[in-house]
């Protein structure tokens, strides 16, 4: 195991994703003595007009955030022409403290469709898209240290079973559960597929929402116009220096409001499956 080299590849529009990933990559690679060896962060567009390829050298450890219970479904297109030629792979899936449904499994299948031996999954929480009470502020202190705990453990898997480290089985249902859908006050179902975000006049037009928008979709001319898809990621909105940035909808923001009543708490932990 020790010519293994130890790689990222991430979606992390507010790279809460991001701190997971490469904390348990940089602990599983000073573990065997080393650092990172590479990083393939593929959140904004441009990266994902290039397919990742990786080999059996490998180990890669392999994030996702949750969205309604799934792999976010903008991805998948890009995610099918990855190819792992047998590279070893460590799933893991980051959601906002509500559930991670079935999207570990979902994530798990896709790494192995594509030519990856997934050896450990695990799901973690970070702060909510939506949010910054629902999970807020995490991953914290505490969940960095089950990082740290998760990475010793791959490493105790891969040194103890030689060449050969057995699959990994995680939770989750065939078929998958359909992605989780938000209500009205009613309770109907309401859809908030088509919602984007306003900005208010305060808005320096400095563009930092231009370049972190993970679908390209706001105007580099005109921060206001919304010219693609929004997945609700919130990048725009976490980071922009004067709060310019909102929503309005108002089937947006009793979802929004239905999620932190129902799940801020209790505190969900980290899982791991090796």
């Amino acid at each position: 195991m020790m010519n293994k080299r130890v790689k990222t590849f991430y979606f992390s529009a507010t790279e809460t994703t991001k701190k997971i990933v490469t904390g348990i990559a940089g602990k599983l690679a000073e573990s065997f003595g080393g650092k990172i060896a590479a990083t393939a962060d593929f959140t904004l567009p441009d990266a994902r007009e290039i397919p990742m390829s990786f080999n059996s050298r490998d180990i890669v450890i392999a994030g996702v955030p949750v969205y309604a219970g799934r792999v976010p479904n903008v991805l998948l297109k890009y995610l099918n022409t990855m190819t792992g030629n047998g590279a070893l792979a460590v799933a893991v899936v980051v959601y906002g403290n509500r559930h991670y449904d079935d999207a570990l499994v979902e994530w798990r299948d896709i790494l192995e469709a594509r030519g990856f031996k997934v050896i450990a999954a695990g799901a973690f929480v970070g702060e909510h898209s939506f949010s910054r009470i629902l999970g807020g502020n995490r991953p914290d202190a505490q969940d960095m240290s089950r990082v740290a705990e998760f990475a010793g453990r791959i490493h105790e898997k891969l040194t103890t079973s030689g060449n050969a480290p057995a699959d990994v089985s995680v939770p989750g249902k065939h078929p998958y559960r359909p992605y989780y859908r938000p209500k009205d006050k009613d309770g109907n179902p309401a859809s908030i597929l088509k919602v984007v975000p306003k900005t208010n006049d305060d808005c320096i037009h400095c563009g930092l929402c231009v370049s972190l928008c993970p679908m390209g979709s706001i105007d580099g001319e005109d921060e206001a116009e919304i010219t693609g898809i929004c997945i609700k990621c919130c990048a725009c909105l976490k980071n922009c220096p004067v709060e310019a940035k909102y929503f309005d909808d108002a089937n947006f923001l009793w979802h929004k409001e239905e999620l932190e009543v129902a799940f801020t708490s209790p505190r969900r932990e980290p899982e791991f499956f090796l």
